[in-house]
């Protein structure tokens, strides 16, 4: 046992010698300190208001001087500062004295205190404290607050330091649960029914990526956790509901990166009598005015770099920003693969063995050389149906569906169709990802025969929409890393 931890021990000690429990069962809290603070900050220095207040928060700096003391504590909306003086606290001999005070708090303790309101004769707004009450005795040191917890990993690992000391981490979590609470009041004031959809799934689909797996064991059957909400949503709109969502967590078993986690939160919108220019007019309305809402203005900087929300944006398609950036035009291949693959290898493209088609030819590389340009919101659209196996065909070219993704800061924001509801084809483009899974790869669609018989009994034309909620906060709060802006990300464990 450390000196520090058993001398904060015997504290606590102390505490119930005295007959007070260190740790508290409840405390009545009055106000916050930011409500103060906004509320009184008028006042006048060496001024004073009557006001009864209660107030609880952790010690995170104590300064005594004989007689008397100038704590600060934190709450949820802040710090403010307490003014403790001998005299007033001692006058109730039934409670915990200045002595006590002194000997038995520390940096790190949670404490609640009664008072009133001061500013001191240097302008800080004070609570003048009649009483305090021990709360909850901390037996390990936060980090020193000049220094804070540099440990990148260890901010992440061990987040409650981290919004101990660091009060900007406290503010992106602020935002985060703001966001998410205007994208559902957003889409429930526009008559969107939220639904829930499950997470335990015996066939993964709606998006290529590679599942986590797991085993019922009462019916001993493999389940996964979901990679999409799209094709439960789909179910919900053959069944009659018209504009669907859910905003929640989805599991897909795939690398860890600044802009991945295998954990992560989206939100899926379904519109019946939609398409994917319906659903690009809808994906601008929602984001700028949550940009607006949280940023109070559509131009904000990230990473150095100032993104204009203000609309229209952008609209091109995979093979004309292509041919902008790099030059290359698509269309003088006509659809001649090797064609395509000996002049881009040219270049020094690397092309990697699984590309097979021009499709896929074309989207790798974009991936390469187009995404990171695209800092200003973009719409990306018009891709390859080899890479598309959920959305409508362009009925005057057959080899692109109605598709697009949103790009800003250099990275997919959201993903989009004018949904396949003809269940022929479906099955048909279900059969070409099914012999792609059975040839090695796991991140091709499975068949879903029971969404195909949903298909089959009649869906009708739909729109469909998902957002990454993750990187859209990054992009509101400035954060360089998704695990800056999710409370627990997934780590290695430490000692693995």
């Amino acid at each position: 046992m450390s000196e520090f931890r058993e001398a904060r021990l015997n504290k606590a000690k102390i505490l119930r010698s005295k007959g007070f429990n260190p740790y508290s069962e409840n405390f009545k809290v009055t106000h916050t300190s930011k409500y103060l603070i906004e509320k009184f900050s008028y006042l006048k220095s060496g001024e004073e208001f009557d006001l009864n207040v209660s107030i609880a928060g952790r010690v995170l700096a104590r300064r005594v001087m004989g007689k008397i003391a100038f704590f600060s504590i934190s709450d949820q909306e802040g710090s403010i500062q307490l003014y403790l003086e001998k005299l007033i606290i001692d006058s109730d001999n039934k409670k915990l004295c200045f002595e006590d005070l002194k000997e038995l708090v520390d940096i790190g303790d949670w404490i609640g205190v009664h008072g009133s309101i001061k500013k001191t004769n240097k302008g800080e707004l004070s609570i003048k404290v009649l009483k305090w009450q021990m709360l909850s005795k901390s037996l390990q040191p936060l980090p020193d607050k000049w220094h804070g917890l540099t440990d990148i990993e260890k901010r992440y690992r061990q987040r409650y330091l981290d919004l101990i000391v660091n009060p900007l981490s406290k503010e992106v979590f602020k935002t985060r649960a703001l966001c998410i609470s205007l994208i559902r009041r957003w889409l429930d004031e526009r008559n969107f029914l939220e639904i829930e959809t499950p997470i335990l799934q015996s066939e993964a689909g709606g998006a290529e990526a590679r599942p986590f797996i797991t085993h019922h064991n009462t019916l001993d059957i493999p389940l996964y956790l979901r990679i999409a909400t799209e094709l439960h949503l789909k179910r919900m709109v053959v069944g009659g509901f018209e504009k669907v969502y859910e905003l929640g967590r989805i599991f897909r078993n795939e690398g860890i990166s600044t802009k991945h986690n295998p954990e992560f939160t989206s939100v899926e919108i379904y519109q019946a009598f939609a398409n994917y220019v319906d659903m690009m007019q809808l994906t601008e309305e929602l984001i700028s005015h949550v940009v607006q809402t949280t940023c109070k203005t559509l131009k904000i900087n990230y990473q150095s770099e100032q993104i204009n929300f203000e609309q229209p944006w952008e609209k091109i398609s995979m093979k004309d920003s292509v041919k902008k950036v790099t030059g290359i035009d698509f269309d003088i291949f006509n659809g001649d693969f090797c064609k395509a693959k000996e002049a881009l290898t040219k270049q020094n493209i690397q092309i990697p063995s699984k590309i097979n088609t021009i499709g896929r030819l074309l989207n790798e590389i974009f991936e390469q050389k187009v995404e990171s340009n695209l800092i200003q919101p973009t719409f990306i659209i018009d891709y390859p149906i080899e890479i598309s196996p959920l959305a409508r065909r362009h009925d005057k070219n057959k080899d692109f569906v109605q598709r697009f993704e949103l790009f800003i800061a250099g990275r997919e924001i959201a993903n989009a169709f004018s949904e396949l509801i003809d269940p022929l084809d479906q099955r048909e483009r279900l059969e070409i990802q099914q012999s792609l899974r059975d040839a090695g790869d796991l991140e091709a669609h499975s068949i879903d025969e029971d969404f195909l018989q949903a298909l089959e009994i009649g869906m009708p034309p739909t729109g469909g929409l998902g957002i990454g909620i993750d990187r859209l906060i990054m992009l509101i709060t400035n954060s360089a890393s998704i695990r800056d802006v999710i409370p627990f990300p997934l780590l290695k464990p430490e000692h693995s």
